[in-house]
């Protein structure tokens, strides 16, 4: 049998980062316009249409209501992912985000400054490795050399290294294809790619729709941490703007939990899914948010580190630097 050859891992490098940076604004539909990095009366939120809490807290108003008497006017862009998200933020297009564990390790390496602000509690359910119904792969020890469709720098891609590891492999071992969900769904539907790793509600959607199988979820691999970002100037200058987001976010959580078919029937024509399919991907999220801690910061080290060592990144990140002392 012939040794499938060895993937070409690409580090994420400030080169790549500056290099994608035109095509990700023009995408998220930014002015062309040079941005000021902290604008007092603005508060410019980066949001992807999966972040089912911030989608809420967009389409209810509320948060636009509380900041009115402070003089912020809030706006939104949407960006495909978190990568791109973190982009935007670094080139001061928006004040904060939302991404996943891994974005923020991708961008400290790449040169960005930003600060965690606070975090989702753990979501293993919320992401995982699927392959298509009729695939002769059955766990995750049949992934070796077989093409992986993933988000480069998203969530999933910590998730996969990790869990390679766990089953004593690597990503050498595995063809890594990098892919947007969309297209990434495609090419498993078409055999272009043997697995794709994704999260929530993607990976609801189509397992199913299209009854794709699960190898996987996080469980027991990755926490899947969801983290709020800041620009790091305007989380010194509008520490009161963040409290009343993150208490907004908050409130938006618990009625999530109280109500999920409620939140998934608001949110199917906005995320382009049915209801059934998002208040699947709704139950596999926590929806509650903690102040950053040491505790979390120290795993976010562990993924930068892991991906130092694999040359996955350019150079070593120490996470504890985009915190607010």
């Amino acid at each position: 049998m012939s040794t499938p050859p060895r993937p070409h891992i690409r580090r994420y490098t400030r080169r790549h980062f500056l290099a994608t940076l035109g095509a990700t604004l023009a995408g998220a539909a930014l002015p062309a316009t040079a941005f000021a990095r902290y604008q007092p009366g603005q508060f410019r939120i980066g949001y992807q249409k999966a972040a089912s809490t911030l989608v809420l807290l967009k389409a209810n108003g509320t948060l636009e209501t509380r900041l009115a008497p402070l003089g912020i006017k809030v706006s939104w862009t949407e960006f495909p992912a978190g990568p791109q998200l973190l982009e935007g933020l670094n080139v001061g297009a928006i004040d904060f985000g939302y991404v996943g564990e891994a974005p923020p390790v991708f961008a400290q390496a790449a040169g960005a400054d930003f600060v965690y602000t606070a975090y989702e509690l753990p979501t293993p359910h919320a992401e995982g490795v699927v392959v298509a119904k009729n695939s002769p792969i059955h766990d995750v020890a049949g992934l070796k050399g077989k093409k992986i469709g993933l988000n480069r720098g998203s969530d999933v891609h910590w998730f996969l290294v990790a869990l390679l590891q766990k089953q004593g492999l690597s990503i050498a071992d595995v063809q890594p294809v990098y892919l947007a969900p969309a297209d990434a769904r495609a090419a498993l539907q078409s055999g272009a790619i043997d697995a794709w790793a994704i999260w929530d509600p993607f990976l609801a959607a189509v397992e199913s729709q299209d009854g794709a199988r699960l190898l996987a979820d996080a469980s027991g691999v990755a926490s899947h941490h969801q983290f709020f970002l800041s620009q790091r100037e305007f989380a010194q200058n509008r520490k009161d703007a963040l409290a009343i987001a993150l208490d907004e976010l908050g409130k938006t959580g618990q009625w999530v939990r109280a109500n999920t078919a409620a939140a998934a029937a608001k949110l199917s024509p906005i995320q382009g899914l049915d209801a059934a399919t998002i208040q699947t991907g709704l139950s596999h999220y926590a929806h509650e948010y903690r102040p950053i801690d040491a505790a979390v910061i120290a795993q976010q080290q562990k993924i930068a580190d892991t991906f130092y060592d694999l040359k996955i990144i350019p150079r070593r990140v120490v996470t504890k630097d985009a915190v607010l002392a």
